[in-house]
Formats: C-alpha cells, structure tokens, sequence
C-alpha cells in the first residue's frame, strides 16, 4: 500500500507506521521533518505552508511511485502538513517498509530529495522579531502559478519581507 497526502492536521507518527504492518519486512524506517527553532541564524517562532493543493498531491502521489518502483516495496506513507506550525511540529512524514535496511534508506532519501525539488509547497517562516520571510519552495512556472493562485498577490518563495 502506497499512501501520500497533503494534510492540515498535525502528524501522528504512529499512526504513519501503523500504516506499514507486515511480516515480510526487516526494516522500518520512519522520517520525520520538524520544525526547528532557527534557520540561517534568526530565531523562528514557527511557519506556515501554503501549496496548490491538486497539483502538490499528484506530485506527491507521483514521488511516493516512482520510489515503489525503483526500490522494490509497495508499503510507502508519505504525508505534508499545510498551514499553520509551531516549532517542534512535524511538516513531513515518510514512512518505508522493506525486506531489508538498506533499500528502506535509499527510499527515504530519494523520496525527501525529491520533495524538496519538485513539490509546489512554500514556506513563510515567521521569526521572534516579529518578521516573516517566504524561503525556498518548488516554482512550477508562471502558467500554474496563474492557475493556481487566480493571478491575485505576490507569489510565495520570492522571499518578501515584512511584518506578520
């Protein structure tokens, strides 16, 4: 069973592995990404993720196959939270079973770098001095950002400034 998802709720990691029960596998492996208190040396209170929704889960669903495929196992969770977080919440969650250690790392990895690259996610770290910043993000172009946002206000991850 494949599964991946973009979520507003907060992650329950067991419930991820709960997901992945099987007596074929010697390996379980669970990635959590968290949010951190600092980044680039400021002092980050939290974040907020904003996404085309349609678009991130197919990319998402895409990601999660092709690691199917590539590393031989069908038991992959893959999840990403959307809105609002604190620091120590989780924002992405990936989950892989496999016969053996080996294959469930490289999965994992394959899956985190290829989030990183390709999903259509941004993020806006909001810092203790009372600024925001959108840093990083995955640009699908200027037709889909038309697309996916109506054309309406700045686009996310052009890294503006300013206050909450």
């Amino acid at each position: 069973m494949v599964r991946s998802g973009i979520v507003s709720d907060p992650i329950a990691p067991e419930a991820v592995l709960a997901d992945l029960n099987s007596s074929t596998d010697g390996a379980c492996l669970l990635f959590l990404g968290v949010v951190r208190d600092h980044n680039e040396g400021r002092p980050v209170s939290g974040l907020d993720y904003e996404v085309y929704q349609g678009m991130a889960e197919k990319t998402l669903a895409d990601i999660s196959s092709e690691a199917s495929h590539r590393f031989g196992t069908d038991r992959i969770v893959v999840l990403h939270r959307i809105g609002e977080l604190n620091v120590g919440e989780v924002s992405t969650a990936i989950a892989v079973a496999t016969p053996h250690r080996g294959e469930a790392y490289e999965a994992s990895r394959y899956i985190i770098e290829e989030l990183k690259r390709r999903l259509p996610i941004w993020k806006r770290e909001h810092y203790l001095d009372g600024q925001t910043r959108w840093v990083g993000g995955h640009d699908p172009g200027p037709e889909s950002v038309t697309a996916g946002r109506g054309g309406v206000g700045p686009r996310p991850g052009q890294g503006e400034e300013g206050g909450s």
